[in-house]
């Protein structure tokens, strides 16, 4: 009897003990699948390093990396840094759900800066159904901000608003006749679906052809033409449209690269307008620009870029909603972090997420000059 009564409240510590062990590994394993610790954040990234599209994906990873560099180098978000874990997917849709998994089954607090809209709607299955959100994605393809991709929250508007745009400009040139040259990439195809969808009956299209075909966009008589490609596909058609003689407005989209573009094409770029949705990368007036610049420098880097610019942009906004959480970091904070987000200044960049998951609604066009130079 004696060894019955000191027994049970022996066990009953044991099992308390038990307990507290177990839900103290319970505790810690969930505080890992989060990608959080007492020190870090981790967070994951899929992007083209290499391939046709590291032209775009690989400066904007670059772009970001600078500054949770920066961040870290102060001290991280209240003790803890941003792991930046980023993978090459080369622009193929299949090895960007096959980075996402592999990210996932790391345990990664959230998934950053993806680029291309075939790459996002490839991996986006593997996140559908869990509270992982994919922040700022270099992707313009409307259905992103509707209803369907509730994990997604984007900070660049989509080529909807960038259609508009171009239509507006084309209107007060009292250039109605368009043609449409498009590149077969799935990012450019996006880009023309968006297209065609906006300036439906607000535009006479009289060719749609691609990016090589510019003999068949001519032959429709075009009064302008617009360009749906990276910078290297748009620069070569350009110069084949302007070898043939045209002489009306030509643009591009976002996807197409201002600064990228105007290196390639110099002086015979004259009178080309490209669709940015960041501000200029070299306007020094906005504080952003000018911390890029101070980093770069001191990283010894070249030339900064639009794309360069939306990736510091995006991890600068991202850092923003991670000092609005209070103590330790969720998934579930997070969220509610970036829904609370209602017109603030990042660098001179204006954000609103309240009510919707597109971040900014800035659309500008820039023009080469004969100089070869952006303009405004």
């Amino acid at each position: 009897m004696t060894t019955l009564k000191t027994g049970v409240p022996a066990f009953h510590g044991l099992a308390r003990a038990l307990i507290v062990a177990v839900l103290s590994l319970a505790g810690a394993a969930a505080q890992s699948q989060d990608g959080v610790s007492k020190s870090t954040i981790v967070i994951g990234q899929s992007v083209a390093l290499t391939g046709p599209a590291a032209s775009l994906g690989a400066p904007f990873a670059q772009g970001a990396k600078l500054f949770f560099d920066r961040v870290n180098a102060g001290g991280g978000i209240n003790g803890r840094k941003v792991e930046l874990v980023t993978l090459d997917d080369a622009g193929n849709p299949a090895t960007t759900l096959a980075n996402t998994q592999k990210l996932l089954a790391q345990g990664v607090f959230s998934l950053f800066g993806y680029y291309g809209s075939p790459q996002v709607t490839a991996a986006y299955p593997a996140i559908k159904d869990s509270d992982v959100i994919l922040f700022a994605p270099m992707s313009a393809a409307d259905e992103f901000r509707g209803w369907a991709y509730p994990n997604i929250y984007t900070i660049r508007p989509g080529y909807s608003e960038e259609a508009a745009a171009i239509l507006r400009h084309a209107e007060t040139l009292g250039a109605r006749k368009l043609a449409i040259l498009y590149a077969a990439d799935g990012e450019s195809l996006a880009a023309l679906d968006a297209s065609e969808r906006t300036m439906q009956g607000r535009a006479n299209l009289v060719a749609r052809a691609p990016i090589t075909d510019t003999a068949k966009a001519l032959a429709a008589q075009p009064e302008s033409v617009l360009l749906i490609g990276d910078a290297r596909a748009a620069a070569a058609a350009i110069r084949e449209l302007r070898g043939k003689g045209f002489r009306g407005p030509i643009y591009g989209y976002s996807n197409t690269g201002e600064s990228l573009l105007a290196e390639q094409l110099g002086a015979v770029g004259a009178g080309v307008v490209v669709v940015r949705v960041v501000p200029r990368s070299d306007n020094l007036k906005l504080a952003v620009v000018r911390d890029l610049h101070a980093d770069m420098l001191e990283a010894k880097m070249g030339r900064s870029n639009v794309y360069m610019l939306e990736g510091y942009i995006a991890a600068r906004t991202y850092t923003e909603a991670l000092r609005r959480i209070p103590k330790d970091p969720t998934r579930a904070k997070l969220r509610k972090s970036i829904d609370g987000m209602d017109e603030v200044s990042v660098g001179g960049f204006r954000i609103h997420f309240t009510q919707d998951r597109v971040a900014s609604k800035l659309v500008e066009l820039s023009l080469i000059d004969s100089q070869g130079k952006i303009r405004e």
